[in-house]
């Protein structure tokens, strides 16, 4: 499993997550059943991030202030833009998960064949869904700075990931 970060900073409508990376697993889960999403939902319970839905990713920029956010992608591939207009464009497909930290923007670019996505919050975190809004970023971005980090990575569990890679992050 190879994995990858991106630090993204608040802009004028998006408060982004400076503390706490985007992080995204490439090949984290073997897909294949004939339900390829219920590996990524026993893999998100079994860390502590009950899954919520299965979907896709909307397609303008939204983020959520008080939750943190696990994409686990199934089946098809998708090009996200995180952080904001202007911001990295991320393609990934069956077997990747991307942990989207509380604040990050994103918004789906495009996609390919049928996009089957599982998402999850960490145990107790209810998400919002909020708009890129410039008159709206100081309270998102308070809102944001309040969400505990997760005990548990929601691929790694106790070790790596996100443990390793939001240390400066308080609890």
């Amino acid at each position: 499993m190879k994995i990858a970060t991106y630090t993204l900073a608040a802009n004028d409508s998006v408060p982004n997550n400076p503390d706490c990376p985007l992080i995204v697993y490439a090949q984290a889960v073997p897909i294949g059943g004939a339900d390829a999403a219920v590996a990524f939902e026993e893999l998100f319970a079994a860390n502590g991030w009950p899954p919520a839905w299965r979907n896709g990713v909307l397609p303008f920029h939204h983020f959520h202030s008080t939750a943190h956010e696990v994409l686990g992608i199934y089946s098809g591939e998708v090009t996200v833009c995180f952080g904001g207009e202007g911001g990295p464009e991320v393609t990934v497909g069956p077997g990747d998960v991307i942990v989207v930290p509380a604040g990050v923007g994103h918004k789906r670019i495009a996609s390919q064949g049928q996009l089957g996505i599982v998402g999850a919050y960490p145990q107790g975190h209810d998400p919002d869904l909020c708009e890129a809004d410039a008159s709206l970023c100081a309270s998102h971005r308070q809102r944001v700075r309040q969400v505990s980090k997760p005990q548990l990575d929601p691929v790694c569990g106790a070790q790596g990931g996100l443990i390793e890679h939001w240390q400066g992050r308080q609890s």
